[in-house]
């Protein structure tokens, strides 16, 4: 029997956004943590050095109003900190979920064998099966996150104990945001990419300038003016370096109405740039967490159709599954089901050819290839099985010849 081959490199690769939302969710914590604590202790080293000037120049001895403005000084200082240590013990308890959210997903991932497992490791096998179960679980919940079914994903990670190792709450938001700007509305998004500023910036996103855009866009088409040429003033106009095209024509659009019919203003005012700016948040909050765009599902679906996909299994015109050569238990050759799907993924690229047993539905190892004379090929251990049970005699079973075990002649694979 032969070893359960394991590509640790390339499943760990694939499981790299599953590790990284929860280090995503501490780096914004620990950012917004960070700010916090620089703004309010700049404030307080503002305070400390009035108050030192103040006392150098004696104006805090005798009471009068120097001592008021040094308590008032004080006063503030002590409801800063006060401030600042409620702020992050409110920021505690998200961070605290947030590391078990990353420990348990850690373990997860270092139960994956590191080496492939020998068939007479039952515990190993029995385990490495359990893991593949409950990463099945994961895409598909993933999958329902995706298509807007978070009560679903919700019910799944329960049933199964995976809470901790699906994004409910991440995709939660993104859908919550996007279904706002479905509903003509950029405040949740504006606010996100506030949040996001610096990440969104290093990723060259334009996000933020588009929700920016489109909100002047619905002033203008309000035909309020004035209030659409002070938020472009202050929101649109900084961008000028890198975007003057766009603010340009976003000025002109001032001098024509939504019923005009020249293509620039027409594209502008169009209702269909809401959908579009939902899928550019969505896109958005995938990269900033490394998701990949497409269900995990799908990367995985497509990986192993294409892994199995050979020419044979679209020989016959009828399609995949009609021909004798196709197998029966081939993914990529059920005309029902994943051979459908298969069709448009490429074939697999095979350095070495590979023999699958008609009888045993296994590959065959090479020095286990018997041929019959009309050619055709199958496992020694099987066809030595079968002349066990018929007194010496095969039975070819894709052509019915039944010729004597003796009359088979080993093949290998050059």
């Amino acid at each position: 029997m032969s070893t359960y081959k394991l590509d640790h490199s390339g499943t760990l690769m694939l499981e790299a956004p599953f590790a990284r939302v929860p280090y995503e969710g501490l780096r914004k914590t620990f950012r917004t943590s960070q700010k916090q604590i620089d703004r309010d202790f700049g404030a307080l080293n503002t305070n400390i050095g009035a108050l030192a000037e103040m006392e150098a120049a004696g104006k805090v001895q005798g009471g009068g109003e120097g001592w008021e403005e040094a308590l008032r000084l004080l006063d503030g200082m002590i409801g800063r900190v006060r401030g600042l240590k409620r702020k992050l013990a409110d920021l505690r308890e998200p961070t605290g979920s947030q590391i078990g959210m990353f420990r348990t997903r850690l373990d997860h991932l270092s139960e994956l064998p590191s080496s492939a497992l020998e068939p007479e490791d039952a515990d190993g096998v029995a385990h490495l099966r359990e893991w593949k179960e409950r990463r099945l679980e994961r895409w598909i919940a993933d999958w329902c996150l995706r298509k807007g079914r978070a009560d679903v994903a919700a019910q799944l990670a329960r049933k199964a104990g995976i809470e901790d190792l699906v994004d409910v709450q991440l995709f939660s938001d993104v859908a919550r945001i996007e279904k706002a700007l479905l509903g003509r509305s950029c405040t949740e998004a504006i606010a996100w990419s506030a949040e996001n500023k610096a990440s969104l910036r290093k990723s060259n996103s334009t996000l933020e300038f588009d929700l920016r855009l489109q909100e002047y866009i619905e002033l203008v088409r309000a035909l309020k003016h004035d209030e659409a040429m002070a938020y472009l003033r202050k929101h649109l106009v900084p961008a000028f370096a890198d975007k003057s095209k766009e603010i340009q024509q976003a000025i002109a659009l001032l001098a024509f109405p939504e019923s005009s019919a020249v293509s620039v203003y027409k594209r502008l005012y169009d209702p269909s740039r809401w959908a579009s700016l939902a899928a550019s948040f969505r896109l958005a909050a995938y990269e900033l967490h490394a998701l990949p765009p497409q269900p995990l599902l799908h990367i995985a679906l497509s990986a192993g159709l294409a892994s199995l996909k050979v020419p044979a299994c679209y020989q016959d015109a009828a399609g995949p599954g009609a021909g004798a050569e196709h197998a029966p238990d081939c993914p990529t050759c059920d005309t029902a089901g994943l051979g459908v799907l298969a069709r448009e993924v490429p074939y697999s690229h095979h350095t070495n050819s590979s023999i699958v047993c008609r009888i045993t539905d296994r590959v065959v190892l090479d020095g286990e290839m018997m041929c019959f004379p009309n050619g055709r090929v199958y496992s020694k251990p099987a066809l030595e099985e079968m002349a066990l049970k018929n007194d010496g005699s095969v039975t070819c079973p894709r052509e019915g010849e039944t010729v004597s075990f003796t009359k088979l002649r080993k093949v290998y694979v050059s």
